[in-house]
C-alpha cells in the first residue's frame, strides 16, 4: 500500500474515539455562528488532549491513556442514507488530487524508476520531455515512496461516516453536552428543556437513531458566554447556580467571542478550523475547471454542509424539538435560509463560481482570540478529566461487576480470561459449518452484549489487554449462539486489539480478520463492515511488511457493487506489489490499469488518467505494443474528457506512430479518434503555427532532390538522351565513372589541369551523394523533391493538398544582399511556384514516393523545410464512435471521412564525421544541404536526340546515325564536347570528312563508307593513300576520349537545333554493352557560380558475333626485293565466320583488306586467284596471304611522324577509301585504345646502360608496326527483305611470328602449382634476349641450285657453289661469326651431315653495318648422290659495342635441301 501520513498505531485509535453528542439552544448556536462555525465545529481543532490521562481499571490498576481524542457532534435523529455516504466519499476522492508543483515521488523498483505523484501525469506519458530530469534529481535524493492522500481522505471519511450499528457500541454516544447561552432569559430552564429533549430522544421508541452507549448517559451542562456582548456577572451567577444543581463535575462556563468580528483585520489569528473544514469542502477547484462536474447534485444540495465526519453541520431549526434530518440525506427539503453562508456547501456546477468567490472572504473564528482558543482547549480537558473519563471508569466497573454476578463467577473476569487463554483451547467451528443466523438479535441487557460493551469501552480508552480478553470471550459466546454478525464484529476487534497490545504479547491473528471479512461479506452481506475490516487489516499487514497478504486482501474485496471502492483498493494493492522486497513491477502496472478502469467507471476521470499514466511507465518501451495502445488510447480519451487536449493529441499520436499490431478496424478507429481530437485542438487556435502530424512516416534520409526538367519520352525514331532522372537507381560504380568522365573533359578544357574550384555536377541528390555543399539550381528550371512516405497502418491514408513548405531569401549574388526574407506556407508565387498534389493515397502498409515540384523565378537562397498537407482517411463502412463526418470535408476522387491540416519537417542527418581524432572518439555528424539549394542565374540548357540509333549490332559493324543538338534555354551555348570511356564505339567524322547530307531519310542501304568505283584489273595490287592521325583527333598527347562536337560556328543559339551524322561501330566482344556519353557545354557569358553544364546519355547496345580475324607476319626468305633492300614480309590472315544463323546473317563477303602503318604497306595478295569472291558462309574459315614491303624512306621522311600510309587490296569493284571517315576514325580509335594498354616492360636491375641499349636494339629487330583492317559486308535476311550490313575488323601486328587477333583474348587462370621453397643464389638476374628476339637479329638465307648433276664415275668429289646471304635487321653495327664445323657427333646426325663437308675457311668473322646485306661464297663437297640439308652453318652475332656474344639460332628456318644426281 501507499505510504500514509499516520502510522497504523495512530490511525486505529483515531478511528475509534469516544463519541459525545451536543445539544445546543438556539441562542448558543447563534453565538458560535458569529464565527461561521457550529458548536461541534468550534470544538473540533481542540478535541485531542494535549496531555496524558490516567484512569483505573476494574482491578484498580492505573492505566495511562495517550493522545486521547474525543468526537463531538450534533444530535441527528435520521440515520445517514447509503446513497448520500457514497456521494460524500466520491466527492472526497475527487476533491483530493495530487497537488501541482510538489516534488515527485519516485520508487526505484528493479530496473524501473516509477514516478508516482503529482507530476506523474506529465512524467509518465511518453511525450513528456523533462521526466528523465525529474527522475535524475530524485534519484540523487533519498528514496521516496508514494503517498495517496485521496485514499487517506476516503478512509478517514469512510470510517467516520459509518452509521451506528446494534452489534457494536464503538460509535454510540457516551455523553451529551447540553449547551445554553448566558444571554438566555432563563438559562436554567433552557438546560432543563435540553435535558428533557435528550431524554426523550434516547428513551422514546420513536427515535431509533442516534444510538446511545448505556441508558444512563452522562449529561454535561455548558454555559456559553459571549464576552464582547454579554454580562459577565450574570454569567458567573448562573454558573454558581449550575454548580449547585449539577455539581462541579457536571457543568462548565465557556467564555468565547472576546472581540467583535469587525476587528478581524487588525491582527492575524491562526485559523485551525480550515484544515478540518477544507476536507469536507468538496468544491475542489480543479475538478470543476479541468473537467465536467462529477457530482450529481440535487436541487437543494446547497443546504448540505458536509464537514469531516459528515454528521454535524446542520443548524437546528427554530424549535429544539424539531430535529434535522441527517446531513447525508439526499431527499430533504430544508429551507435554504437555514444554510448559513458557511464554506462547506456542496454546490451544483452552475453556482460554482459564486461559491468560490464567497469562500474566499470567510474567516473562521473571527471573534475568537488566542485566549479563547486556550479556553476551549481547557474546556475539553475539563470535560474529559472530570466528566467523561470518570463516567467511563465507573461504567467499566459496573459492567465488570454485573458480568461477575450474572455468570456466577467467583473470580473477576480478568483472572478468568487468563485461564481460558493459557490452555485447553476449544476448537472453533469453521465458518462454513455455521448456520446463517445473522438475523439473530440480542436484547439490550443480554450479558453477551454487556461483555461487548465493556470490550468496546476498554478499546476506546486504549486498554487493549482487557479489550482483547472481553472480545475473545464475547466471540466464543456469539459463535456458540451462532450470531454471526456479532461474532464477526468481535473477531474483527479482537484482532485489532491483539495487534495494538503494548509489548505485542501475541502475534496478530490475521485469520480472525479473514473470518470476519468472509462473514460480513458472504453471510451478513454487509460490504461496509467488510470494507472496514479490509482497510484496518491491510494497514496492519502493511506495517508488518506483509505486502503480499495485504494485496491479496485488498483485491479480494473488489467487487461490482462499488467502482470507487474497487478502484481505491486495487490502487493500494498495486502499491503493495511495488513495496515488496523484490518489487513486482508488472503486477503493480496491471493493477494500476484495473484501478484506472474502475476510477473511470466511478466518474473519477482525473484519478483514472493518473493511474493509466503511472502504469504507462512500466509498459512503455517493453514491446507490449497492444498494452501500450490500450493505455495510450485510454489516456487520450480521459485527457480529452478533462479538456487536456494537448495530452490527448500526444497520446493518440503515440498509438499511431508505434508499429501497431492492432487489427485494421481498430487502427481505423484510433485514427479517426485522433483526427477528431486534433480537429478540436486546431479549432481552438486556428491562426497558430501548423502542428506536426505523426502520419504517414517520412523517411527523411531517402529524400531525393532533382534539379532540372523531366526527360522527354521517345518520339518515333527520335530518342532523347537518358540524362539523369529520379527513375534511375543509384549505382556507385556508374556514378564514379561519370565523375571521372567529367574530370577528364574539364582537364582537357583547362589545358590538362583540373581547377581547384571544380566539383562534379550533381543533378540528383540522395543519401549517397556528397551533400556537404549547397547545391546549385538554375532559375526557371524546376526543382523536384521526392519524399518517401510509408503508411504503418493497415488502413489507407489520404493526403490532400500536398505541397512543399519552403522559405526563400532573394539575393543578388553579384551585388549587395537583399536581406528581405520571404517565408513560408502561402509563399510568394512570383518568387517560387509551388506544385500542389490534390490527392495522394497511400494504401495500408504501403511505401510510396511523392514527387513535389518548385519553380524558382528569382535568384537567391531557397530552404525546403518540409511538407504540408491535410491528413485524412477514406470514408469506409466504419464510423467514429458517435461522430459522423465533419463539415469541411474534401470532395474528390476518394471520399474523405475527416481531415486535419498539418506539416511534417524534412530533417536529414548528415554523414557521420570520421576524419580527425576528435571526430572518431565522439559522435559528430556533418551537414546535409540537399534541401538548401542556391538559385543561380540563367544557364544554357542542351537537349540531345539520337535518330536511327541502333540497339543491336554485329561485332565490328559500322552503322550511321544522326544526333540532334537543341538549345532549349534563352542563352547561347558553346564549347560542346562529348567524352566517353569507349571512344572506339562512335565518331562524328574527322576534319577531312566531307559532311554527308543532313537528312537521315537517305536510302537505308546507302553505305556508311566513302567509296570509289575501281577497275577490275587492279585487283591484285594495293591502292595507296595516306592520312595523319592528327586529323582524326589522335594527336600526340591528346585525349582520344574527349571529342569536340563540330557545331557550325561553334555556338548553338537559343532555340536553335543542329543535326550531325554519327558513325557507330559494334564493340568486338559479343554481349550487352552500356556505353556512357557525357556532353559538356558552357555558356557564352561566363557565370561565377556554374562554369559548365553536362548532359549524360547511356546507350545500351547488344552485339552478336560476326567474324574472328587472326593474323601473323613473318620474314620472307626470298632474296632482296625490287628496291634492293631486304625486308619483305608475308602476312597470313585467317578469317572465320563465327556468326550463328540466329542473327539472320546469310553470309559475309570480305570486300577489302587494308593495311595502315608508318613503315609498311601491303603490296599484293599472294593466293587471291583461288578465292576470287572471298565469301564465308556460317562457320566457314578463309585464309589469305599478302606480301608486305617497307614504305619508301623518302615518303617517311617527308611526312610527320604521325603520318600513316594506307594500302587497300580490293576483292570487288569498289574501293573503300580506308584513309577517310569513318574507316580511318575507327582504326585510329582502336589503335589508341590498344596503345593505352600497358606494354610489358623489361625489368633491368643492375645491368649497365649499354646492355639495356643492346637489348632494346635486339628487341626492335623482331618488332613490326603493321595494322590490318578487314572490311566486310554481311547479307542479312530480315522480314523477307535483304539488308546489307557492313563493318570492319582491326588486327594490330606488333611482333614477327606472333599471332594477333581482332577480338580480345580471354585470359585463362594459371593452374595451381605446388609452392616451392628455394634460396636464390644470384639475385642479379642477367637479362638475356629470348631466342625469338635473337633469331630476328641477323637474317640468313642460302642460295644454291635445287638439284645438281655430277658424274661421280669421272670425279669422285662433287663441289657445289653456295651463296650465304647475311642481312643485318637491326639499326646498329653487328659483328658476325659464321662457323661451318659440324657440332653434332651423334650417329643420327652423321648419317645426315657426315656425307658432305664445307671446303675452305671453317670460320668467318664479319662486321655488318646497319641494315647491310653481305654475301659469302661457300663450297660444299659431296661424295655420294642423295638429298642433303645445307642448313648447317651456325651464326653467332654481337653488337659491335658489346662484349657478350649471343648465338643466333638460325636452324628454325626452312631446311635447305639439295639433290645430287649422278650422270
Amino acid at each position: 500500500m501507499a505510504q500514509c501520513v499516520q502510522s497504523v498505531q495512530e490511525l486505529i485509535p483515531d478511528s475509534f474515539v469516544p463519541c459525545v453528542a451536543a445539544l445546543c439552544s438556539e441562542e448558543a448556536e447563534r453565538l458560535t455562528r458569529l464565527n461561521h462555525l457550529s458548536f461541534a465545529e468550534l470544538l473540533k481543532p481542540f478535541s485531542r488532549l494535549t496531555s496524558e490521562v490516567h484512569m483505573r481499571d476494574p482491578n484498580n490498576q492505573l492505566h495511562i491513556i495517550k493522545n486521547l481524542k474525543i468526537a463531538v457532534s450534533n444530535i441527528i435523529t435520521q440515520p445517514p442514507q447509503p446513497g448520500a455516504i457514497r456521494k460524500l466519499l466520491n466527492d472526497v476522492v475527487s476533491g483530493s488530487q495530487p497537488a501541482e508543483g510538489l516534488v515527485a515521488n519516485v520508487i526505484t523498483a528493479g530496473d524501473y524508476d516509477l514516478n508516482i505523484s503529482d507530476r506523474s501525469i506529465k512524467a509518465s506519458v511518453p511525450w513528456y520531455s523533462n521526466w528523465k530530469d525529474t527522475l535524475m534529481e530524485l534519484k540523487e535524493s533519498s528514496l521516496y515512496t508514494a503517498t495517496t492522500p485521496w485514499f487517506e481522505s476516503y478512509r478517514e471519511t469512510f470510517l467516520q461516516s459509518m452509521p451506528a450499528s446494534d452489534h457494536e457500541f464503538l460509535n454510540h454516544y457516551l455523553a451529551c453536552m447540553l449547551v445554553a447561552s448566558s444571554n438566555e432569559v432563563e438559562p436554567m430552564e433552557q438546560f432543563s428543556k435540553l435535558s428533557q429533549e435528550q431524554h426523550r430522544i434516547q428513551h422514546n421508541n420513536d427515535y431509533s437513531y442516534p444510538k446511545w452507549f448505556i441508558p444512563n448517559t452522562l449529561k454535561y451542562y455548558v454555559l456559553l458566554h459571549d464576552i464582547s456582548a454579554g454580562d459577565e456577572q450574570r454569567a458567573e451567577s448562573i454558573y454558581e447556580e449550575m454548580k449547585q444543581k449539577y455539581g462541579t463535575q457536571g457543568c462548565y462556563l465557556l467564555k468565547i467571542n472576546s472581540r467583535t468580528s469587525n476587528r478581524a483585520s487588525d491582527e492575524q489569528i491562526p485559523d485551525p478550523w480550515s484544515q478540518y473544514l477544507q476536507k469536507s469542502s468538496i468544491q475542489n477547484q480543479e475538478s470543476y475547471e479541468d473537467g465536467p462536474c462529477t457530482i450529481t447534485s440535487n436541487k437543494n444540495s446547497d443546504s448540505n454542509l458536509l464537514s469531516l465526519d459528515g454528521l454535524d453541520n446542520e443548524v437546528k431549526d427554530g424549535l429544539p424539538n424539531n430535529f434535522r434530518a441527517h446531513p447525508l440525506q439526499l431527499d430533504q427539503s430544508s429551507d435554504p435560509s437555514n444554510s448559513i453562508d458557511g464554506p462547506d456547501h456542496v454546490k451544483s456546477a452552475s453556482s460554482l463560481h459564486e461559491t468560490k468567490k464567497a469562500n474566499t472572504g470567510i474567516i473562521h473564528g473571527a471573534c475568537l482570540t488566542l485566549t479563547d482558543h486556550d479556553r476551549i482547549r481547557q474546556f475539553i480537558q475539563e470535560f474529559t478529566f472530570r466528566g467523561l473519563l470518570p463516567h467511563i471508569e465507573k461504567t467499566i466497573r459496573q459492567l465488570n461487576d454485573q458480568l461477575i454476578s450474572r455468570k456466577g463467577l467467583s473470580r473477576s473476569l480478568f483472572s478468568a480470561t487468563k485461564k481460558w487463554f493459557s490452555g485447553s483451547k476449544v476448537p472453533e467451528k469453521s465458518i462454513n459449518e455455521l448456520k446463517n443466523t445473522s438475523g439473530l438479535l440480542y436484547p439490550p441487557e443480554a450479558p453477551e452484549l454487556q461483555i461487548r460493551k465493556m470490550a468496546d469501552l476498554c478499546f476506546l480508552v486504549q486498554h487493549y489487554d482487557l479489550a482483547y480478553s472481553c472480545y475473545h470471550t464475547a466471540k466464543k459466546d456469539f459463535l456458540n449462539d451462532q450470531a454471526m454478525l456479532y461474532a464477526a464484529g468481535a473477531l474483527e476487534m479482537a484482532a485489532v486489539s491483539a495487534f495494538l497490545q503494548p509489548g505485542a504479547p501475541r502475534p496478530y491473528p490475521a485469520h480472525y480478520m479473514d473470518t470476519a471479512i468472509q462473514t460480513y461479506r458472504d453471510i451478513c452481506k454487509n460490504m461496509v463492515l467488510a470494507e472496514r475490516c479490509v482497510l484496518l487489516s491491510a494497514e496492519i499487514l502493511k506495517s508488518q511488511s506483509k505486502y503480499s497478504e495485504a494485496a491479496a486482501l485488498l483485491i479480494r474485496l473488489t467487487s461490482e457493487d462499488s467502482d470507487l471502492r474497487s478502484a481505491l483498493l486495487l490502487e493500494q494493492a498495486a502499491h503493495c506489489f511495488i513495496n515488496m522486497k523484490s518489487p513486482m513491477v508488472r503486477k503493480y502496472a496491471f493493477h494500476m490499469i484495473l484501478a484506472g478502469h474502475r476510477f473511470s467507471k466511478a466518474g473519477q476521470k482525473k484519478h483514472a488518467l493518473r493511474c493509466y499514466c503511472q502504469a504507462m511507465q512500466v509498459y512503455k518501451g517493453k514491446g507490449w505494443s497492444l498494452a501500450e495502445d490500450h493505455i495510450n488510447f485510454t489516456i487520450g480519451r480521459q485527457s480529452y474528457t478533462l479538456r487536456q487536449l494537448d495530452n490527448a493529441v500526444s497520446a493518440f499520436r503515440h498509438i499511431l506512430i508505434n508499429e501497431s499490431k492492432q487489427s485494421a478496424a481498430q487502427q481505423g478507429a484510433f485514427l479517426r479518434e485522433y483526427l477528431y481530437v486534433y480537429k478540436n485542438v486546431s479549432q481552438l487556435s486556428p491562426d497558430g503555427p501548423l502542428p506536426q502530424l505523426p502520419l504517414p512516416y517520412i523517411n527523411s534520409s531517402a529524400t531525393r532532390v532533382f534539379f532540372g526538367h523531366d526527360r522527354r519520352p521517345a518520339d518515333g525514331e527520335k530518342q532523347a538522351a537518358t540524362h539523369v532522372s529520379l527513375d534511375q537507381e543509384y549505382d556507385s560504380e556508374s556514378s564514379q565513372q561519370w565523375r571521372e568522365l567529367e574530370e577528364q573533359v574539364v582537364a582537357v578544357v583547362n589545358k590538362g589541369i583540373i581547377p581547384s574550384s571544380f566539383h562534379p555536377t550533381q543533378y540528383c541528390l540522395n543519401s549517397y551523394s556528397d551533400n556537404s555543399r549547397f547545391p546549385l539550381a538554375v532559375v526557371e528550371e524546376p526543382i523536384t523533391v521526392e519524399v518517401a512516405f510509408r503508411n504503418p497502418l493497415k488502413v489507407p491514408l489520404l493526403l490532400t493538398d500536398l505541397s512543399l513548405l519552403w522559405k526563400f531569401q532573394p539575393k543578388d549574388f553579384s551585388g549587395k544582399d537583399n536581406e528581405e526574407v520571404k517565408e513560408l506556407i502561402t509563399g510568394e508565387p512570383e518568387m517560387i511556384g509551388t506544385e500542389v498534389i490534390s490527392e495522394f493515397l497511400i494504401n495500408s502498409e504501403e511505401s510510396k514516393v511523392a514527387r513535389l515540384k518548385l519553380f524558382p523565378h528569382h535568384i537567391g537562397e531557397l530552404h525546403i523545410l518540409g511538407v504540408v498537407y491535410n491528413l485524412g482517411t477514406i470514408q469506409g463502412s466504419l464510423t467514429v464512435d458517435g461522430i459522423g463526418a465533419l463539415p469541411g470535408c474534401h470532395t474528390g476522387k476518394h471520399s474523405l471521412s475527416m481531415s486535419v491540416r498539418g506539416r511534417q519537417d524534412l530533417e536529414i542527418q548528415g554523414p557521420r564525421l570520421n576524419n580527425t581524432k576528435e571526430e572518431k572518439t565522439s559522435i559528430k555528424y556533418g551537414p546535409d544541404r540537399r534541401l538548401d539549394p542556391i538559385i543561380t542565374e540563367e544557364m544554357p540548357l542542351l537537349e540531345v536526340f539520337f535518330i536511327h540509333f541502333p540497339t543491336g549490332l554485329l561485332c565490328g559493324e559500322i552503322r550511321k546515325a544522326y544526333v540532334e543538338f537543341v538549345n532549349v534555354s534563352k542563352c547561347p551555348l558553346t564549347g560542346l564536347k562529348v567524352v566517353s570511356k569507349r571512344p572506339e564505339f562512335f565518331t562524328f567524322g574527322g576534319n577531312t570528312a566531307v559532311l554527308t547530307p543532313l537528312s537521315p531519310s537517305a536510302s537505308e542501304n546507302c553505305s556508311a563508307y566513302k567509296t570509289v568505283v575501281t577497275d577490275s584489273t587492279s585487283v591484285c595490287t594495293a591502292l595507296i593513300s595516306s592520312a595523319s592521325s592528327v586529323d582524326f583527333g589522335i594527336g600526340i598527347g591528346s585525349q582520344p576520349e574527349v571529342i569536340s562536337v563540330p557545331l557550325p560556328d561553334t555556338v548553338l543559339l537559343p532555340g536553335a537545333s543542329v543535326q550531325l551524322p554519327m558513325w557507330l561501330r559494334g564493340p568486338d566482344e559479343e554481349g550487352v554493352h552500356e556505353i556512357n556519353f557525357l556532353f559538356y557545354y558552357e555558356s557564352v557569358k561566363k557565370q561565377p557560380k556554374i562554369r559548365h553544364r553536362i548532359l549524360r546519355h547511356t546507350a545500351v547496345i547488344c552485339t552478336s558475333r560476326s567474324l574472328n580475324v587472326r593474323a601473323t607476319v613473318c620474314r620472307s626468305n626470298s632474296l632482296e626485293d625490287e628496291e634492293g633492300r631486304g625486308g619483305n614480309m608475308l602476312v597470313f590472315v585467317d578469317v572465320e565466320n563465327t556468326n550463328t544463323s540466329e542473327a539472320g546473317v546469310k553470309e559475309f563477303h570480305i570486300v577489302q583488306v587494308s593495311s595502315s602503318s608508318k613503315h609498311w604497306k601491303l603490296q599484293n595478295s599472294v593466293n587471291l586467284a583461288e578465292n576470287k569472291e572471298a565469301k564465308l558462309a556460317s562457320r566457314e574459315k578463309g585464309k589469305f596471304c599478302f606480301k608486305a614491303i617497307r614504305c619508301k624512306e623518302k615518303e617517311g621522311a617527308m611526312q610527320s611522324s604521325e603520318r600513316y600510309t594506307f594500302a587497300d587490296i580490293i576483292f570487288g569493284n569498289e574501293q573503300i577509301i580506308s584513309s577517310a571517315s569513318p574507316c580511318a576514325d575507327f582504326f585510329y580509335r582502336s589503335l589508341s585504345s590498344e596503345l593505352k594498354k600497358p606494354q610489358a616492360q623489361l625489368s633491368l636491375h643492375t645491368e649497365k646502360h649499354s646492355t639495356e641499349d643492346a637489348l632494346r636494339l635486339i628487341k626492335k629487330c623482331s618488332e613490326v608496326d603493321l595494322n590490318i583492317v578487314i572490311l566486310w559486308k554481311a547479307y542479312v535476311v530480315e522480314d523477307s527483305k535483304q539488308l546489307i550490313l557492313e563493318g570492319q575488323h582491326h588486327v594490330i601486328l606488333r611482333t614477327i611470328g606472333k599471332e594477333a587477333f581482332s577480338y580480345p583474348q580471354k585470359q585463362e587462370p594459371p593452374e595451381m602449382e605446388l609452392l616451392k621453397f628455394f634460396r636464390p643464389e644470384n639475385t642479379a638476374v642477367s637479362s638475356r634476349p629470348s631466342v625469338d628476339q635473337l633469331s630476328n637479329l641477323i637474317k640468313t638465307s642460302l642460295h644454291y641450285p635445287e638439284s645438281f648433276n655430277h658424274p661421280f664415275h669421272q670425279k669422285s668429289l662433287c663441289l657445289v657453289p653456295v651463296t650465304l646471304l647475311l642481312s643485318n635487321c637491326s639499326k646498329a653495327d653487328v659483328d658476325v661469326i659464321v662457323d661451318l664445323r659440324h657440332k653434332t657427333t651423334s650417329p643420327e646426325a652423321l648419317e645426315i651431315h657426315g656425307s658432305f663437308t664445307w671446303l675452305g675457311q671453317t670460320q668467318y668473322k664479319l662486321q655488318l653495318k646497319s641494315q647491310e646485306i653481305h654475301s659469302l661464297q661457300l663450297k660444299a663437297c659431296f661424295v655420294h648422290t642423295g638429298v642433303y640439308n645445307l642448313g648447317t652453318p651456325r651464326v653467332f652475332a654481337k653488337l659491335s659495342d658489346q662484349v657478350t656474344v649471343f648465338e643466333t639460332s638460325q636452324q628454325n628456318s626452312m631446311p635447305a635441301l639439295i639433290i645430287i644426281n649422278n650422270v
